[in-house]
């Protein structure tokens, strides 16, 4: 078993120190080095061709651009952050190899205490239970980091994983609404989780590298953020192939895994 311990405090970007770290895998900033292998990663495959779960058809853009637009949209995010309007994109890595993004989306947090949930996940490293880990992650951090009150996710209807890994965790439908999909009307439903239901199945087996250095660029203050960093656990050193299964938490009850690409926010 092997423990990671916190990153030394950037003394001018504090962002790149923000870390969640479950039995499975690893969430933190990426950097312009994992931007390029998760862009990779992405013209590999998310999702069927044949389908578009995204709002936003990033992935039907050529070999080579979707790429380019890729880096272009995660420094995108780090140029135009504040306090006031952010979008945390995050790398997860399993066993060190680049999985996925999830996004995390906040505007003016400090009051509202909404925040927007999205991701994706590489397609060779879905239906293995990762998919629902990595959202467990980073409402871990929207939650007992940054205390929110609510978080909101979406996905077309046609996508019922991406559903089912919403309601598993505990989201309940808001509505549905109809947008534009590759020029055909589609219709997309709207989940959000509250607290109260986030506590009902709170885990004790995430843990989140201190936040203090960083809550300002969040828009919050230390006594507004709510929640404290859970123990660090144990890491596994490997995985193995096929299903992913984590130990059981204490505040857990059972695993029904879901894993597929999410929408991505943007």
């Amino acid at each position: 078993m092997v423990g990671y311990p916190p990153p030394v405090p950037h003394p001018i970007w504090p962002l790149v120190d923000v870390r969640v770290r479950t039995l499975l895998l690893r969430l933190r900033r990426p950097t312009d080095d994992d931007c390029v292998a998760l862009a990779q990663l992405a013209a590999a495959g998310v999702h069927d061709p044949a389908c578009m779960p995204f709002d936003i058809p990033w992935t039907d853009a050529a070999p080579g651009e979707l790429e380019q637009g890729a880096l272009r949209w995660w420094w995108r995010q780090r140029a135009e952050w504040q306090p006031e309007r952010w979008t945390f994109t995050g790398a997860v890595f399993v066993d060190d190899q680049p999985v996925g993004v999830p996004d995390l989306v906040g505007e003016d947090v400090s009051r509202l205490r909404v925040v927007h949930t999205g991701s994706w996940l590489g397609r060779r490293f879905q239906g293995r239970g990762i998919g629902r880990e990595m959202r467990a992650a980073i409402l871990q951090l929207a939650f007992a980091g940054l205390g929110a009150a609510h978080a909101d996710s979406s996905a077309s209807t046609d996508n019922p994983a991406s559903l089912a890994v919403s309601r598993a965790l505990g989201s309940v439908d808001k509505g549905e609404t109809v947008k534009l999909r590759r020029g055909v009307a589609a219709r997309n439903r709207t989940l959000r989780l509250d607290r109260a239901g986030w506590l009902r199945s709170r885990r004790d087996d995430i843990a989140i590298d201190p936040l203090g250095p960083c809550l300002a660029w969040f828009g919050l203050s230390g006594a507004a953020a709510g929640g404290e960093p859970a123990p660090v656990p144990a890491v596994r050193t490997a995985v193995a192939p096929g299903r992913i299964r984590p130990a059981r938490s204490r505040r857990r009850r059972g695993w029904s895994a879901a894993a597929s690409g999410l929408p991505v926010a943007g």
